[in-house]
C-alpha cells in the first residue's frame, strides 16, 4: 500500500483523486458517512508535529468563529495527527469547495472591475481572519516559524538568503542586497502590527465558490507581519493590467487607508520567494528567472 492509502485507513477513508504533488503530496478523501477530506502528507523536515498540530488549531478555531477555513478532521481517538509507519506525518481537514482564484503566472480573467471585487473580498476576508485571530488566546504548546524581520530581511531567513541565489548575476545580487537594508528599514516602522498570520495567500490558496471566498492551506502560517497577507496577495498581480485598481480595492477592503503601506510587505514576499526557489527547484528551472526578474523590477520601482 502507499503511505496515501496508508493514511487515508486510518482516518477510514478512501482515495478519490491527487490533488497536489508537490511539497505536501494532498489528496481528495472520501470518509465515512459521505463526508469528504483533504488528506495531506507533510514534507519531510518543513514542518515540526508541534506546529502542524498547531496550524490545525489555529484552523479550528478559525472555523467555530464561523470563517471559510477547512477544519481539521480528527483520528478516532481524536488526535489530528498521524505519524505513518515510514515516520512521515498525516492530517486531514475538512473538504472546501470552490475552484482556485487563478494560478501563478496566469493572466487574471474577467474586467479589472470584477477582479477588483474579489480583491475588495478578498481584504475583507484577511481583515477577519487577522481580527479574530488576535482575540485568541493560544495554546502554551503553540509553535509557528516567524515572518518578522529576522524571518523576512535578518541573516538565516525562513526561505532562506534571498541575495546569494546562485542564479544572481553580480549588478543583480547588489540590488537584492541593497533591496534587503531598504526593506529593514521600512519594516522597523511596523513592529508592533504583527500577529499570527495565513502568510501564502496565494491565488492558489483562494477558493471562489459563488460570491464567496475561502482560505486553505496554512503550511506556511506563521507570526509575522499582517500586511505581509496583502503583500502576498499582490506580489501575483504585479503584472497584471489593472494593478493601481487592484492594490486600491484588496486595502480598501482590509481597512487599510494608504495603499502604499503595503508595498514594502509586496518587496518581501518578491525577495522571500527569490529564496524559496533556491533550494527547492532544479538549477534550470525558469521559475528561478521568473522571481529574480520579477524582484529586481519590483526592487527598483520601490526604491527608486
Amino acid at each position: 500500500m502507499s503511505e496515501a492509502e496508508i493514511a487515508a485507513g486510518l482516518w477510514g477513508g478512501r482515495i478519490v483523486r491527487a490533488l497536489r504533488l508537490r511539497e505536501n503530496e494532498v489528496y481528495e478523501l472520501a470518509l465515512p458517512g459521505g463526508r469528504r477530506g483533504a488528506l495531506r502528507l507533510h514534507r519531510r523536515g518543513y514542518q515540526s508535529a508541534a506546529a502542524i498540530r498547531s496550524e490545525l488549531w489555529w484552523c479550528a478555531a478559525l472555523a467555530d468563529a464561523g470563517l471559510p477555513v477547512p477544519a481539521a478532521v480528527a483520528l478516532a481517538e481524536g488526535e489530528p495527527l498521524a505519524v505513518l509507519p515510514s515516520g512521515r506525518l498525516a492530517s486531514v481537514v475538512d473538504w472546501v469547495e470552490g475552484a482556485p482564484l487563478g494560478e501563478a503566472g496566469v493572466p487574471l480573467q474577467g474586467p479589472v472591475a470584477a477582479q477588483a471585487a474579489q480583491l475588495f473580498a478578498l481584504g475583507r476576508l484577511l481583515a477577519q481572519v487577522h481580527a479574530v485571530t488576535d482575540a485568541l488566546a493560544l495554546p502554551g504548546w503553540f509553535e509557528r516559524p516567524r515572518w518578522d524581520h529576522d524571518g523576512l530581511v535578518g541573516e538565516a531567513p525562513f526561505w532562506g538568503r534571498f541575495w546569494e541565489h546562485p542564479a544572481l548575476g553580480p549588478v543583480e545580487a547588489g540590488l537584492l542586497a541593497e533591496a534587503r537594508l531598504w526593506l529593514a528599514g521600512r519594516l522597523a516602522r511596523h513592529q508592533g502590527a504583527t500577529g499570527l498570520i495565513h502568510a501564502d495567500v496565494l491565488r492558489e490558496n483562494i477558493l471562489v465558490n459563488g460570491s464567496s471566498l475561502s482560505l486553505i492551506d496554512f503550511d506556511d502560517s506563521g507570526f509575522g507581519y499582517r500586511l505581509y497577507d496583502l503583500g502576498t496577495v499582490l506580489s501575483q498581480n504585479l503584472y497584471e493590467p489593472g494593478y493601481a485598481e487592484l492594490r486600491a480595492a484588496l486595502c480598501e477592503g482590509y481597512g487599510l487607508s494608504d495603499p502604499a503601506e503595503v508595498d514594502a510587505f509586496t518587496l518581501a514576499r518578491t525577495l522571500a520567494s527569490v529564496g524559496w526557489a533556491a533550494p527547492r527547484l532544479p538549477p534550470d528551472d525558469p521559475v528561478h528567472a521568473r522571481h529574480i526578474a520579477r524582484a529586481v523590477m519590483f526592487a527598483n520601482a520601490c526604491m527608486a
